[in-house]
This record gives C-alpha cells, sequence and structure tokens, in this order.
C-alpha cells in the first residue's frame, strides 16, 4: 500500500470507529483486511494488504483514537460555532485524520496533510466538505504556528 491508500484505509477505520463500540474495533479491523472484506474489493483482484501494512494502517488509527479528545478539544477551539458532535462524520474523521498528522506525524509534510484531507473530502464528503476542512486546518496551522 503506497501513502495514499493508507490514509485512506485509516479515514475509513476512523469512520467506522465512529459506529463501533471500541471493544469492537478488532473485528472491524479483521473484516476490512478480510480477503473478501473492503479493502480487498478496493485493492482489486490479486492485491491484498501485507500483514505490514495492516499494521501501519493499525498503528496509526489507534494512535489517533488515544489523540481524539485533545484532538476534538483544538478542532473545538478553531471551528467557531461548530462542535464536532455537529460536524458530519466523514468531515470529522477527515479532520482528526489530518490533525494526528500535522501535529504527531513528522514523516507528512504540513502542505501534504492538508492537500490529502482535502482530496479525501472531495472523494467522501458533501459538497462543502473541502472548503470547510481546508479552513478548519488553515486555522489551526496559523493558531498553532505550524511551519508550512
Amino acid at each position: 500500500m503506497n501513502r495514499r491508500e493508507v490514509r485512506e484505509a485509516v479515514f475509513k477505520l476512523l469512520f467506522i470507529s465512529q459506529f463501533n463500540d471500541p471493544s469492537d474495533m478488532p473485528e472491524q479491523f479483521q473484516l476490512y483486511f478480510a480477503e473478501d472484506g473492503v479493502l480487498a474489493e478496493e485493492m482489486g483482484e490479486g492485491r491484498a494488504a501485507s500483514p505490514a501494512d495492516e499494521d501501519k494502517v493499525r498503528q496509526k488509527v489507534e494512535n489517533i483514537t488515544e489523540k481524539i479528545p485533545y484532538i476534538d478539544s483544538l478542532l473545538g477551539e478553531v471551528s467557531s460555532g461548530w462542535k464536532t458532535a455537529r460536524m458530519s462524520k466523514v468531515d470529522l474523521s477527515i479532520l482528526r485524520l489530518a490533525v494526528y498528522e500535522l501535529l504527531f506525524d513528522e514523516e507528512i509534510p504540513v502542505k501534504v496533510a492538508i492537500n490529502e484531507a482535502v482530496e479525501l473530502c472531495k472523494r467522501f464528503g458533501g459538497e462543502d466538505s473541502s472548503s470547510f476542512v481546508n479552513g478548519i486546518l488553515g486555522k489551526l496551522v496559523r493558531l498553532k504556528g505550524i511551519q508550512t
């Protein structure tokens, strides 16, 4: 899996986690990575995630999940009038992933994290998702003094 595929898998599992109890997530990971699961369908016949890819995705989802209270508090600061409970689940999942990449993943350049978040919005979000997410991330970068 390339970085974009890993990011998309992380996004989807973060999205799935919003509808499941944390104790159900190990089973959700298994279903996602199963030979006939979601990922296998998307990657096409003959392609499957390697155990290393699965570990990379699982670890990133777990790392983000641990930081959700902090990430959501930051989102609450920068999203004037938009509590995370009011945000669409797609936008919130993308924002959580992007904020994690901006603040905690030193391998991902800031511009790449923002651009990839906008691309996920265009693919999976609503009509205004990309501008909403881009605005929130831009404000966060300015507020935290993150170098681009």
